[in-house]
Order: C-alpha cells, then sequence, then structure tokens
C-alpha cells in the first residue's frame, strides 16, 4: 500500500463509504483533531506512565482511532461501510468514569484550581487533555450540523476528564507537589 494516492493533492479528501470533501470540512476538522489528541496522547505514553495508567491510554487511543472511522463516515455512506465502523458505547463512558473514581480514591481532595505542570507525564497528560478538548469542541460543532451518537460527545468529554486526573495521579505517585493557581 502506497502511503500517497495523489488524489487529495487539490485539497480534497475521500470519506469513509464513498464521497469526498475538502479538507477543511468540518467532519475532517472534527477526525483530525481527535487524530491530534491521540497522538498527544502516544507522547504521553512515550513518557513512562505507570502500567495502569498506560494500558488506560493504550484503550482509549484505539477508542479515539473508533471515532474517528465514525466521524470519517458520513451518514449517507453506504450501509456496508457503515456496518464496518467500530462504535464506543455506553459501556465505553462508563468504564472512563470507573477509572475517574478510582483514580480520584487514590489523590487528595482538589480544593483549588491547578495549573498543568509537575512531572514530565502529568504535563504530558494535561497538553493531551487541552488537544482533546479542542477536539471536543471541534466535535461538537460538527454534531450542531450534522447530529451525532450521544455516546461520541459523552466518550470524549468523560475522556478529557480522565486525563485532568490521571495527571493528577502522575505527579502524586511520584510526590510532585501540583501547582496551584494564586490569582
Amino acid at each position: 500500500m502506497k502511503i500517497y494516492t495523489r488524489t487529495g493533492d487539490e485539497g480534497d479528501t475521500g470519506l469513509f463509504g464513498g464521497g469526498r470533501v475538502p479538507k477543511d470540512d468540518t467532519r475532517v476538522e472534527a477526525y483530525g483533531e481527535l487524530d491530534e489528541a491521540n497522538a498527544a496522547m502516544g507522547v504521553a505514553r512515550a513518557t513512562g506512565l505507570d502500567t495502569d495508567l498506560d494500558d488506560i491510554l493504550a484503550a482509549a487511543q484505539h477508542a479515539l482511532f473508533d471515532l474517528g472511522a465514525e466521524l470519517a463516515t458520513p451518514p449517507d455512506a453506504n450501509r456496508s461501510a457503515q456496518a464496518k465502523v467500530p462504535h464506543v458505547s455506553v459501556a465505553s463512558v462508563t468504564k472512563l468514569e470507573e477509572e475517574i473514581d478510582r483514580l480520584t480514591a487514590e489523590l487528595p481532595p482538589q480544593t483549588h484550581f491547578i495549573l498543568p505542570g509537575g512531572s514530565e507525564s502529568a504535563a504530558a497528560l494535561h497538553e493531551a487533555r487541552t488537544v482533546l478538548r479542542r477536539a471536543e469542541r471541534r466535535v461538537v460543532t460538527l454534531h450542531h450540523r450534522a447530529p451525532l451518537r450521544a455516546e461520541i460527545l459523552q466518550y470524549v468529554n468523560r475522556l478529557s476528564d480522565l486525563l485532568f486526573v490521571m495527571a493528577r495521579a502522575a505527579n502524586h505517585r511520584k510526590g510532585v507537589p501540583e501547582v496551584i493557581w494564586k490569582s
């Protein structure tokens, strides 16, 4: 398989299941931002996270690929294409909530706003969180133009919450104090 096809040389791209749109189409922006968030999570994983945190991110990276595939498949795509696309489920959202609760239980209560930073791993997780929040904004924009399944919006929102808690956990486990916002 060649990495280049030349089919996008004039500024458009193909969607899964047929059809072409400009590369700055809202749909392409949304799944492109998810791809960037996925890469940021890969950077966070490369910092040497604890095994449980790495496992969470590995699963989330796969889920973001699933979300990207779903977003790259327009509602009018042929049925066989739509049937091939995996979907995140309510259970996927619930799993993120369970991880948030598990990690929060090991942390001191949060009483102030926290600035991104601390250990290398925590800083990378905070960066992944902010990239994912930007992706979420693009996904919401797409949702306003072409309604998406509720689980997509829920998953992205919950994953950014989880990344915040993971950053706190990474600092806590390394004994690195959180930087409190002072106004």
